[in-house]
């Protein structure tokens, strides 16, 4: 992602302005430039397709109103979006419509046009509509009605020092239809009249924008159907009161509020089932179309689908805090930032049309004062081809040819409407994927590193052993005391353990002190009578042993044996004596082997790094087919693994697949972060790549679409760099000594407008791959 951007400092902000006038990357390069030269402004980051500037800057020297005046001072005009405005365009459907009427008008006065030149083709004479003057009259009017906004933009930007496409369309034109007006005013100079070439050239550009912004529309179809998922209104009613309650604007409720849901109605906010059960349709966080049984204690989610029975919730996050509303803004973000290949394109695009101008005029002297007067051509017409019989005028064509040929919209377009497309499937698919550098990251990537619990497993596991070693010591008593230390903990093992102690139907024993050693153990002063509280100690082996517990080498042999079988073991231990073993084993997910073989297809070296001993570590490598594994590795130390795989001596790109929570640091420092834990904040905030429906197979589904969206972006941005290149020094004439063909600059208009419809176009074909 380019940004321009001063040092950092302590106070700063971020805020979003919604920019119009933005017509080609030039236009991008402009708008960075002019905020980021602002005092206060730390960086900015600008988008083409999405028409927004994401800007870091200092409150105390500048504010989002100044910039936005800044900006719209200099053409471009803008406007800070506030929190609760809707990130929408306001005006789409204004520029929308006022795209159909000026296309409208273009293409009746061509027709008028065609209808003039009927005879050359074969059809009847018009008196009227063959005269010169009423072609004059055509022109004029193309010029003033529809063609007038492109003019005037281009114009402003010259004069801004901001050249854009529309600078070198308004020169094209204005330049034929002047020197037709020259020709017209003054016969005796022998000049042909042109005036058909500024109609049709208007009209062929601005059919090609039109198309073009409806596939931008298409390609942006994504974000605009998770804005409509979000509910307006809201239903409040008293605690538990069974009725109808009041409707009231969603941004007025608040955290702790009960509302009422009736079936068929989006939720409102987030928040916790109180009454009632039902249904709800999930799909547009999960992409999982299956509807999931909900009853009271359950969470729900703003905007997924009440389907089936009346319930009332309390809100736990409303307004901008609720699942969806954090998706929309990650969506948005992805949308925005840019991937590191766009650096050549941004660089190009900010010279681009000084240097389309700059070899305009050199075609035009060359022609003028060398090409036609040492015979590269003969200017004489014939009947295969039409090639104007003054020097001045080929010149002055072939110019104007090269001016409106040249395509810096295409350049601006190639990489966000690809990252538009992609992280749009992403979004319908539960995959947050965020941001165009995370497609380019993806693509270098050869090692992929996995997480144990949680991730190749369900995150789910179940007590299987309880093995007491002293007489006095009840199998249900070494259940209770685990229980009562792991009630202060909500990791899976611990979790585990409650629900066995709940299903034995025994009470949590009173205890304080609790301290917790992530991925070691945890240790709780437990009352085992009423008056006397004893230290009890719950974890694995070696962190045991790190108590100064003794260990015996049958316990020792018991452990291995456990371990071996596939399962983990902790060892419960009061004050200095070791009490007893808890055996837990958790169930592979049944798409973990299929999954990790299409990552090896893909040529992705598969490793397992788990907290766990090595043994349960290698049971479950041998089920999937995982030869590398790093065992018993603590929390802390995950990262500093990730670290030096990616040392210069390993040479590794590496992915890191965890649960977002206690994997943060590793996926932090992974040149990829996926985290399957899609609806916690750790993982939105930590990893690159978030799979909300914590699917496995969904790790290959996001590195697919990841590498297909990149190589639409390679793809668009060789043919808008190729087609720069080749079809520039055509219509310059490169062909016309040889060959004698010539591009006239209807053409040449057309051509640019068909090549930014084929790079948006291009991108929409994403969604064939990808759709369900």
């Amino acid at each position: 992602m380019q940004v321009a951007s001063k040092p950092q400092t302590v106070n700063s902000a971020t805020t979003t302005l919604d920019v119009e006038g933005m017509k080609c990357a030039g236009c991008v390069g402009a708008v960075e430039r002019k905020l980021t030269q602002n005092q206060g402004v730390i960086s900015a980051c600008v988008n083409l397709v999405t028409a927004v500037a994401v800007v870091k800057y200092q409150p105390e020297i500048v504010t989002p109103e100044d910039l936005a005046q800044l900006l719209s001072d200099k053409g471009f005009p803008s406007q800070a979006r506030s929190s609760t405005d809707p990130p929408v365009r306001k005006t789409l459907v204004r520029e929308q419509q006022q795209q159909f009427w000026q296309l409208g008008i273009a293409t009746l006065l061509l027709l008028f046009s065609g209808l003039g030149h009927w005879e050359h083709w074969g059809g009847v004479h018009i008196p009227f509509l063959s005269q010169i003057w009423f072609h004059w009259g055509l022109a004029t009017l193309a010029l003033a009605i529809p063609g007038r906004s492109i003019i005037v933009d281009g114009w402003r930007g010259l004069w801004h020092k901001m050249p854009n496409m529309n600078t070198l369309v308004a020169l094209g034109t204005l330049s034929a239809y002047l020197t037709s007006c020259v020709a017209l005013v003054f016969p005796q100079l022998g000049w042909e009249c042109f005036f058909d070439e500024p109609v049709m050239l208007l009209g062929f550009i601005l059919l090609g924008r039109t198309l073009e912004n409806r596939a931008r529309n298409r390609a942006s179809a994504a974000l605009e159907a998770l804005l409509a998922l979000q509910p307006q209104l809201a239903r409040l009613i008293g605690k538990g009161a069974a009725q109808e309650g009041i409707e009231i604007p969603i941004e007025q409720v608040r955290v702790g509020e009960y509302l009422r849901v009736l079936p068929g109605e989006k939720i409102p906010v987030d928040g916790a089932i109180i009454s009632g059960q039902t249904q709800v349709d999930e799909s547009m966080l999960t992409g999982e179309s299956v509807p999931v049984a909900k009853q009271e204690g359950d969470t729900v989610a703003a905007g997924t689908i009440n389907q089936l029975g009346v319930i009332a919730i309390q809100a736990t996050h409303t307004s901008n805090d609720t699942t969806l509303a954090r998706i929309i803004a990650l969506v948005e973000e992805a949308q925005t930032r840019k991937a590191p290949v766009q650096k050549l394109v941004d660089l190009v695009a900010g010279y681009f049309a000084y240097g389309v101008m700059v070899a305009a005029c050199l075609t035009f002297l060359f022609w003028y004062l060398i090409g036609t007067r040492i015979g590269l051509v003969l200017l004489q017409p014939t009947a295969s081809m039409t090639i104007p019989t003054s020097p001045l005028l080929l010149s002055l064509k072939l110019a104007i040819a090269v001016l409106v040929i040249a395509c810096p919209c295409a350049l601006g377009l190639a990489t966000p409407t690809a990252i538009l497309v992609g992280t749009g499937i992403g979004a319908e698919k539960g995959l947050l994927i965020k941001g165009g550098d995370i497609f380019e990251q993806v693509r270098r990537l050869n090692t992929i590193v996995f997480d144990k619990t949680g991730t190749l497993t369900l995150g789910s596991p179940q007590v299987t052993d309880c093995v007491s070693l002293s007489p006095s010591v009840s199998d249900d008593l070494l259940m209770q005391l685990a229980a009562t230390v792991e009630s202060g903990s909500n990791h899976p093992l611990a979790t585990a353990i409650v629900s066995e102690n709940q299903r034995r139907q025994l009470a949590i024993l009173e205890a304080k002190d609790f301290w917790h050693q992530p991925g070691l153990g945890m240790a709780a002063m437990v009352a085992v009578t009423k008056t006397s509280y004893q230290k009890v100690y719950l974890g694995n082996l070696d962190w045991i042993e790190q108590q100064n517990i003794t260990i015996t080498d049958s316990v020792s042999r018991q452990v291995k044996t456990l371990a071996e079988s596939g399962k983990t073991v902790v060892c419960l231990a009061q004050n200095d004596v070791l009490l007893g073993l808890i055996a837990l084993q958790d169930t592979l997910r049944p798409e973990a082997k299929e999954t990790l073989a299409k990552l090896k297809n893909l040529g992705l070296e598969i490793l397992l790094l788990t907290g766990d001993r090595p043994e349960v570590a290698q049971n479950i490598a041998q089920q999937v087919g995982i030869t590398k594994v790093f065992a018993s590795v603590q929390p802390e130390q995950k990262a500093a693994l990730i670290r030096s795989l990616q040392m210069e001596s390993q040479g590794k790109i590496v992915a890191m697949v965890g649960d977002g929570i206690n994997d943060a640091p590793a996926l932090a420092q992974a040149d990829v972060g996926i985290s399957l834990q899609g609806s916690t904040e750790v993982a939105m905030e930590t990893a690159d790549i978030v799979l909300m429906r914590s699917t496995l197979t969904d790790v290959v589904e996001a590195i697919e679409l990841s590498l297909a969206t990149f190589s639409k972006i390679q793809e668009n941005l060789f043919w808008a760099l190729g087609y720069n290149t080749l079809a520039i020094p055509i219509a310059a004439g490169a062909l016309l000594p040889i060959w004698g063909i010539i591009l006239s600059p209807a053409i040449a208009g057309a051509l640019m407008a068909c090549s930014s419809v084929i790079v948006v176009t291009n991108s929409l074909l994403l969604r064939r791959r990808f759709q369900n």
